[in-house]
Order: C-alpha cells, then sequence, then structure tokens
C-alpha cells in the first residue's frame, strides 16, 4: 500500500522551560495534527518494497532473495533498519495520539507487520551463522527501541505485538551481550556503526524493561570506552554524510550514567568548547546542498539528533550550570532547520527522517533519564 504522507504546518513548540528543564516525555510537546507529517512518512513507505537496499551476504548461488522474501516483517522503507524505526514511529504516534485519524492507519501497519510467523523468519535469518555483523547495532538498537515502546504501551492495545516481537528482541539482546563484552574500542562514526548513540538507545530500553544485566553491561562498557576522553573538538565536526555527532552523542550517552555533578566535570574536560554565555555560533546547523543525495541528505537527521542530544546534555547537568543556556539554544537552532527539511519531496530523506523528528518533539530520550539520578 501506497499513501500520501499528511504534511501541516508545524509551529516549533518544543517545550523549554526557563530553567531548561524539559516537558516530561509523557507529555507530546506537539499537537496530534503536527506530528501526523512524521508518521505520514512512515505510512507511506511501509509496505514499499521498492526501492530497497539490502543488506545481505550470500553463502551460495542459491542465498538470494528480495526484501520481503527476506524480511516479511521489516521490507520496506527502503531498508531493515528504516523499517524497524519507522514501526516505532508509528507505535509512538499512535500511543501518544490515540484519536487522531492516521492512529488507526498506524495501528493496522502494526497488526499486519508485527505477526509471529513473519517475526519468526526475522529471526531465523539474524540468527543465521556468518550473520553476527548484520545491522549491528543501529538496527538491533531500534528494534529495542521498537520493543521499549510496545511494552510501555498499555498491554490491551500493544500487548499482542510485544508478545509477538519479543524472540526478536531476545535475539537482538543476545547478540549485543555477546558482542559489547569484546569490543576493545569505540566506534566513532557519524553513521550506522557508532557505538554511542547505539549505547544510549539500548540503555533506555534495558532500563525501562528490567534488564538489569543488560543495563549493566552497557554501563560498564560505556565507562571502559568513553569516560576518560578528554578535549573532543566540534571544529572537525560534521563529516559530509553524518546522521550523528560522535561528540554530542557520546555526551548524551555519558549523562545517562553519570550524577550532574560528575557529568559537569566530565563535560568540561571533554567538550570545554561550550560556552557559559548563551548563543549558537559555537553550534551551527549542518546545511545541505542536495536532498535527493542519500548520504548528503544524512545531514538533516544530524540536525535534528543533535537537537535531541544537545537538550539531553543540558538536562543532565545541574540545574544552575551556565552551560545549558548555549545547549538549548543550539538545539533550538537545530530543531528549526531540521524540521523545516521534513517536507517529503525526497524519498531519500522521507523514509527515515520522520522517526528522528518524533523521537526529538516527543522527548522520547529523556524519558528515562530519572533512572540515572
Amino acid at each position: 500500500m501506497s499513501r500520501k504522507p499528511i504534511f501541516v504546518p508545524i509551529l516549533m513548540a518544543l517545550a523549554f522551560t526557563p530553567a531548561g528543564r524539559a516537558v516530561p516525555a509523557a507529555e507530546p510537546n506537539l499537537s496530534a495534527d503536527q506530528a501526523a507529517r512524521f508518521v505520514g512518512l512512515a505510512l507511506d513507505c511501509v509496505d514499499r518494497e521498492y526501492p530497497g537496499k539490502i543488506d545481505h551476504s550470500l553463502r551460495s548461488a542459491a542465498d538470494t532473495g528480495t526484501p520481503a522474501g527476506l524480511h516479511p516483517a521489516f521490507f520496506g522503507c527502503y531498508d531493515w533498519h528504516s523499517a524497524v524505526h519507522g514501526h516505532w514511529l508509528m507505535a509512538r504516534f499512535a500511543r501518544l495520539h490515540p484519536e487522531h485519524p492516521l492512529a488507526a492507519e498506524a495501528l493496522a501497519a502494526l497488526d499486519r507487520h508485527l505477526r509471529p510467523e513473519l517475526i519468526a523468519a526475522e529471526v531465523a535469518y539474524l540468527e543465521t551463522p556468518g550473520r553476527a555483523e548484520w545491522e549491528r547495532p543501529y538496527g538491533l538498537a531500534w528494534l529495542l527501541q521498537l520493543a521499549t515502546e510496545l511494552r510501555e504501551w498499555d498491554p490491551d492495545r500493544a500487548g499482542r505485538w510485544a508478545a509477538a516481537l519479543a524472540p526478536l528482541e531476545e535475539a537482538c539482546v543476545a547478540r549485543l551481550q555477546d558482542w559489547l563484552p569484546k569490543l576493545t574500542y569505540p566506534i566513532r562514526t557519524g553513521e550506522h556503526s557508532q557505538t554511542a548513540l547505539a549505547f544510549a538507545l539500548v540503555l533506555d530500553h534495558a532500563r525501562s524493561t528490567g534488564r538489569g544485566d543488560l543495563a549493566r553491561l552497557v554501563e560498564a562498557t560505556t565507562t571502559r570506552l568513553y569516560l576518560g576522553d578528554r578535549g573532543a573538538d566540534l571544529a572537525f565536526e560534521p563529516s559530509g554524510q553524518d546522521f550523528v555527532s560522535p561528540a554530542l552523542a557520546e555526551a548524551d550517552l555519558l549523562r545517562r550514567i553519570l550524577a550532574p555533578a560528575e557529568f559537569a566535570r566530565w563535560l568540561a574536560d571533554f567538550l570545554p568548547a561550550i560556552p557559559d554565555s548563551g548563543g549558537t555560533d559555537w553550534l551551527p546547523a549542518a546545511v545541505v546542498s542536495d536532498r535527493s543525495d542519500g548520504k548528503l541528505a544524512h545531514l538533516d537527521g544530524l540536525n535534528l539528533s543533535r537537537a535531541w542530544m544537545l537538550r539531553g546534555i543540558a538536562a543532565g547537568l545541574p540545574v544552575d550550570d551556565l552551560r545549558r543556556a548555549a545547549l538549548l539554544a543550539a538545539a533550538r537552532a537545530h530543531a528549526d532547520v531540521g524540521l523545516a527539511a521534513l517536507t517529503g519531496e525526497f524519498y531519500e530523506g522521507g523514509h527515515w527522517l520522520g522517526t528522528f523528528a518524533m523521537y526529538l518533539t516527543s522527548d522520547r530520550g529523556l524519558a528515562t533519564d530519572s533512572a540515572r539520578n
């Protein structure tokens, strides 16, 4: 099924209080109609198999297949990880805005795709020998975010989907638990292989779902790989096709495991260039030269992910920390630019940017912040 996404004028309604405290995650910062443009993007591609990109290693000449044949649950939205977080977007929208007309479409899509027999095929694919690196860590982390959203929802509404997804959730957890102890160094790219963003998503999942063993593993790995970092220089960012900032993602991860005073000291050593006088000149928004180029369009996602990470970093600091003003000013500026780019004109960005916009505007990453304190 293909549908035209609904686009409505969007007001920059991100909630920043004078003290910099974010509005609790249970209260969406955008109206249902404003958020509808994001879920419209996911609905437009959830059943669109082509164009499609398969990350698939061949073991023999017979080991071929179509996107839907290889991934019967998550074949749309160009690639597997985008399909997964597109389902997260639909679930989050329907959970926050159950009365909106698009919520019914989102629920129907979840019903079509999150079925036990389809998920069983996804588990079989993941667990096939020779695929230890597949979708690691970005896709695995977003699958756990989808599981988190379903588990936090009303069981009467989402329980059957959470149960159907559970075997794939467990397979992803097992894959990560096997990998993290072997990881000698962090992966500091601005794309899918980055570990800081994935660790943050996985840690939030672990805390939300009561997986103490997974949470402790992510916390210990974060401490081992990142806690000693000093002197990051934002002048070397972004690279030309980043959608995640290596430095800001790391800081947004560390605020999840450090108490505010300790995080403030760590941040001063790690990102000493953050000013204490407000303003945005210290971190200008990324410029996209061609949104029809999928890699260049990554920079639209960078502006959105920087915005949520800047807000998270500010939320992790003590309330009287003078750097909060600059962090929140830069977050506003990046959010303005990033949200304005969600026109749906080009599929190269439209198949995934709605997820980043929804994550930002619904405060998803701030929902488990209290678990740190």
